[in-house]
């Protein structure tokens, strides 16, 4: 082999492994689609799954928002609450009853139910309670897609079950109840001046918030019934976007609320399983 052909034949060796080093590289750097424009995003949302999965978790997203009007969920509620009505944002606010980290936490054990359950028995006892309505089938499509939808916002926080109570780590922050007294008369101003607009002067709801007490609402085995959760609630959620009401405030407007009559609930007929 003469020097000219022994230069081109180092010449292609070195070119063959030069690309085959950057292929193996790029291998080992590679990232799922969407991943790289989203990495430190604060949005749990910001890319989806493929395939049917992906389907899943945004028919799930779909039910959390339109679960008194769905055709899937609308058989299933007894009122015109959404999950979204209490958990704000599809479950997306970092303070009121967020769903970010939930799926986390289960199975988790529930002083309520005295036993451990999963994050689908945790759904159904929404629909139950908060919505005045039926148990999803366990398996079905309502309630693994609803599953899957926190699930996928929750994908960023690490297992923790929790052996305490069915919370994840961005539970809402309850309030003293033992360090404020609420006044009712003064919740009816506050009513009055801050959440009639919206929800109306009788509690009705309208287009701009729903039902607040009397049957179209929630029942009173839901946890907002309580006056001390409902004004943990108001404080991190109330007015939309703009929380402002002081803790005195929030306890006064959730006692008032709470003084109206609301459906009874009843084991027997809300979940005759």
């Amino acid at each position: 082999m003469n020097r000219f052909s022994a230069a081109i034949l180092c010449l292609l060796t070195l070119a063959i492994g030069s690309a085959v080093w950057s292929q193996d590289a790029a291998s080992k750097t590679a990232v799922v689609p969407g991943e790289a424009a989203n990495e430190g995003s604060n949005d749990p949302t910001a890319d989806y799954p493929q395939g049917e999965l992906g389907e899943m978790v945004r028919l799930g997203e779909t039910l959390v928002k339109e679960t008194s009007s769905h055709p899937m969920t609308q058989p299933l509620v007894g009122n015109p609450l959404n999950c979204t009505s209490c958990h704000l944002d599809a479950g997306r606010h970092p303070k009121a009853a967020s769903f970010v980290g939930v799926a986390a936490a289960y199975p988790a054990y529930s002083p309520r139910e005295s036993a451990v359950i999963t994050l689908e028995e945790r759904i159904a006892h929404c629909f139950l309670r908060s919505q005045n309505g039926s148990r999803p089938a366990p398996g079905g499509k309502v309630s693994v897609a609803i599953a899957a939808y926190i699930t996928w916002v929750s994908r960023r926080t690490p297992i923790d079950m929790n052996p305490i109570a069915p919370l994840g780590p961005n539970r809402l922050k309850l309030l003293d109840a033992d360090a404020i007294k609420p006044d009712i008369a003064r919740g009816e101003t506050l009513y009055g001046d801050r959440c009639a607009d919206c929800h109306l002067a009788d509690g009705s709801g309208s287009d701009e918030g729903p039902p607040l007490w009397g049957e179209r609402s929630f029942n009173d085995g839901a946890g907002l019934s309580k006056v001390f959760k409902m004004a943990s609630w108001l404080k991190v959620a109330m007015p939309p976007d703009d929380a402002d009401l002081t803790e005195q405030e929030a306890f006064d407007i959730a006692a008032f609320v709470n003084s109206h009559p609301r459906p009874e609930f009843r084991p027997e007929r809300n979940d005759p399983q």
